[in-house]
């Protein structure tokens, strides 16, 4: 028997082949396996006989091979059909599998075999497609695929859910008992199945009802773990000391006296719980959450620009250069009285831009001596470089944007002491549902701004039929007459990427159904749209392969409004800011989930003009249309974020966020209750044992989750 914690690679009779593609997601250990849970099942425990089998039932059969050929489709001469005679004591029904060449070796005629899939009907006859078989060597042969519960699971390019299931297989038949780390009295309490019997039972359940008890079981373990970090993080922190920043109302109000435009009574509020909490002896750890272009940079920029006035520093950290500039600008534009104490850091720049329109510039090395004797208050870059060999002599505020977390020893870290930790705020735009955001960040206080700056026009939102593709370039075009400027994101950069790629953990059913379709690409467009469809226009394209300057030479001639139309990647999701901008036209829209095409939508209506977002798919199924249609609806962010946490599950929803979060604590999001239960929980352990001395294996589990958590 083997060790939870063995390598995979020690299972029999396992290939480099499938060790390779089960480190290719995550799979390392015999038990990361029996963690790698089913997503859904098919019952085919009862067994038919083949007179009693009707259309469109999932059966399983179990007979004898009487006849079995393969030859090449007539129309598609790349197929090769394989079709099969089984037969019983009741009758005979007739097998396909299509590309499956490999089938006739195995299944020789005279052979007994174990049949599960779903009947379909021709004319009068019955016939099975595709179906999953197994050999029998007589008719009390244990099956693994056929005649019992099936457990279907994630799978990738490579790896079947037939073969994990093999492997899953293997591993309970090898692997020692597993210790359970969850509390024999929690357990208890919500008559979970010990650790053991819950691994067991959810790969190979003999009725439904204990899957669902095994899943549910997992899914409060690891709701709970997440709990227990969450807590724990927030624990710590109150622990340590954060410079004292102390802001009356009055200043406050003298500062934004100097803006062009007011506040929203949300950004208002927003702006003093920040002030507040900085006031306090111990970090702020705060999440400022809001719309696309609702305003959560110059909250930031009020709040740095107070803090400098009381001699402290601030740290502004982007994921990307183009935001990190368009930051500074925002800074230079609203406050150039202060602009002499802003920095602007870019890893493509070897001088620090320092000063009005980025003109005035320092070498980088006169930069972090500034930065370093206190003389620049307020530094904007993206998070690798400030991390990167820069001394702060009062670093009191470090600002994340976009989902990036900051841990205590991370900041520490950054003022070189582990007394002193600065206050931490982190931006998003990404529409969070109130139950997802709480157990992603639950350790964070959240603000939330939940309305748009006064005067901003709502995006005209439009799903287009592809047959009325002319007509929506002759739209853009007449708005580019007006001196508007288009986006046109594509769902990749070059034609010939591989169009199956791996499917995610968790992918669910409405992401496979447009797999195959034909995906535009950034590159294809590009030349269509420039050469063929606006050759008169200037047409440019962005995307995450060209070098640092040229990205922001294209966005610079792009915001500058030098160009008309800008073809590009996701790459514009995130703080690409034109107001200029009016048309938003994304092609191959049902490639992407709908918090991404809000994220996009908001790149547009940020000026004064109407301004327009146009969905295009090549997708024919209903789901897809219902999906898209959503976003035309959706009054905002939140709204449509809901919508999207209920179609398509936490795991999809979240998309390209790398959270660290298991995929059942990411389904269980949608069971309030359940999170709920966990926190109670995890709340009563810490407060009777902080240092759960009495735990050994949760802390043991904590120290592992706190290693996979996205720390930036």
């Amino acid at each position: 028997m083997l060790p939870p914690e063995t390598s995979i690679e020690k299972l029999p009779r396992i290939s480099n082949y499938f060790t390779s593609r089960f480190k290719k997601i995550g799979i390392k250990t015999i038990y990361d396996l029996l963690r790698h849970f089913p997503t859904r099942y098919q019952d085919f425990s009862e067994v038919y006989k083949i007179a009693d089998l009707i259309p469109n039932q999932e059966a399983t059969i179990q007979g004898m091979v009487k006849k079995i050929k393969s030859r090449t489709a007539w129309r598609r001469r790349n197929m090769r059909i394989t079709e099969a005679k089984i037969e019983d004591d009741s009758g005979e029904i007739e097998i396909i599998w299509f590309n499956q060449s490999y089938v006739q070796s195995q299944l020789a005629e005279g052979k007994q075999v174990s049949i599960s899939g779903k009947i379909t009907a021709l004319g009068e006859k019955l016939q099975m497609k595709n179906p999953t078989f197994e050999l029998l060597h007589d008719w009390t042969t244990k099956t693994r695929h056929t005649a019992k519960i099936v457990a279907k699971y994630p799978e990738t390019k490579g790896m079947t859910s037939k073969g994990i299931r093999h492997f899953i297989d293997l591993a309970l038949e090898q692997i020692k008992q597993v210790p359970d780390p969850i509390p024999e009295e929690i357990c208890s309490k919500y008559s979970f199945p010990e650790i053991n019997t819950a691994i067991k039972n959810i790969h190979t359940p003999e009725n439904i009802e204990d899957a669902e008890h095994a899943k549910k079981r997992f899914t409060f373990e690891d709701l709970f773990y997440l709990q227990l970090f969450n807590i724990e993080q927030k624990q710590e922190l109150a622990k340590k000391n954060a410079p004292k920043i102390k802001i009356s109302p009055k200043e406050i109000k003298e500062l934004l006296s100097t803006l062009p435009f007011e506040l929203t009574l949300t950004q208002k509020k927003s702006l003093w719980e920040i002030a507040q909490d900085i006031e306090k002896s111990h970090p702020m750890n705060r999440l400022l959450q809001g719309d696309v272009g609702s305003g959560k940079t110059i909250i930031t920029a009020v709040i740095a620009i107070l803090a400098a006035q009381k001699g402290f520093q601030s740290a502004l950290m982007a994921p990307t250069e183009i935001l990190a500039r368009q930051h500074y600008k925002t800074f230079a534009k609203f406050f150039p009285e202060f602009e002499s104490g802003v920095c602007l850091l870019t890893a493509s720049q070897s001088r620090a831009s320092y000063g009005k329109d980025l003109e005035d510039e320092l070498k980088k090395k006169d930069a972090i001596e500034k930065i370093k004797r206190g003389e620049i208050k307020i530094i904007i870059g993206t998070h690798a470089l400030i991390q990167k060999g820069i001394e702060f002599k009062n670093l009191a505020l470090v600002t994340v944007d976009e989902q990036h977390r900051f841990g205590v020893d991370q900041r520490a870290e950054l003022v070189r002491s582990t007394n002193i930790v600065p206050h931490f705020l982190s931006m998003s735009a990404t529409p969070i549902p109130r139950t997802l955001s709480l157990t992603l960040w639950g350790d964070l206080d959240l603000s939330l701004i939940s309305e748009l700056p006064k005067n901003r026009k709502p995006i005209i939102t439009r799903v287009v039929d592809k047959k009325k593709r002319v007509e929506a370039y002759d739209f853009i075009r007449d708005q580019i007459k007006k001196g508007r400027q288009a986006f046109v994101v594509c769902p990749r950069i070059e034609p010939n990427e591989e169009t199956e790629k791996e499917i995610p953990k968790g992918t669910q059913i409405w992401m496979q159904e447009f797999q195959k379709l034909a995906v535009k690409s950034v590159k294809e467009e590009f030349e269509k749209l420039s050469q063929k469809i606006f050759p008169d226009l200037k047409v440019a394209m962005l995307h995450g392969k060209l070098k640092e300057k040229e990205k922001e030479e294209i966005m610079r001639n792009f915001s500058e409004g030098e160009t008309d139309i800008l073809v590009s990647t996701s790459v514009v999701e995130v703080g690409v800011d034109v107001p200029n901008a009016a048309i938003m036209m994304i092609e191959g829209s049902e490639r992407f989930g709908l918090a991404q095409l809000y994220q996009f939508r908001g790149r547009v209506g940020r000026g004064e003009h109407q301004s327009f977002c146009l969905l295009f798919t090549e997708s024919t199924s209903q789901s897809t249309a219902d999906r898209l249609k959503s976003i035309e609806k959706a009054k905002n962010g939140l709204e449509l974020a809901e919508y999207d946490l209920k179609l398509r599950g936490p795991g999809e929803f979240l998309g390209e966020i790398q959270t660290g979060m298991p995929d059942l604590a990411m389904k269980a999001l949608q069971n309030p209750n359940l999170v709920k239960e966990a926190r109670e929980e995890a709340k009563q352990i810490l407060s009777q044992d902080p240092a759960l001395k009495n735990y050994p294996l949760l802390k043991k589990h904590l120290k592992e989750l706190q290693a996979q958590i996205h720390w930036e």
